[in-house]
């Protein structure tokens, strides 16, 4: 593959919509794990050492399921518990783990639906 320039790669970027550019900057994240925000001036001497203090608990969770183990059954059952889907729609993430059930879920109730899942015989992870 051809290696384009930062022209290129602007002009490629002003053809997409906010919408698909959003998806674009979001995909780019997850993949180098980076985040895209703007880094925040401190005029301090201290000024890394204050930033690193003021880092944020995170709030938002997501409950992935790695895999259903033995008792596929018993996980589907739970994931539909959880979610309200349908018995075809639960059964089609538990067959396409590593699969967010939830996502954007406070602390208790992502540890709550790990813990229930996991009870239920699936291996899962908090993101």
């Amino acid at each position: 593959m051809a290696k384009l320039s930062t022209a290129e790669l602007l002009d490629a970027f002003k053809e997409l919509t906010l919408i698909e550019l959003s998806e674009f900057v979001k995909a780019f994240e997850e993949t180098f794990e980076v985040t895209a925000a703007a880094p925040v001036a401190v005029a301090a001497a201290g000024g890394a050492a204050a930033v690193a203090d003021e880092v944020e608990e995170q709030t938002a969770f997501d409950v992935v399921l790695e895999s259903a183990g033995e008792k596929k059954i018993q996980v589907i059952k739970e994931v539909r518990a959880l979610t309200s889907l349908g018995l075809g729609e639960a059964k089609a993430v538990v067959d396409s783990a590593p699969k967010a059930v939830l996502e954007g879920v406070t602390k208790e109730a992502a540890e709550k639906a790990k813990a229930q899942l996991e009870e239920a015989g699936a291996t899962v992870t908090l993101k």
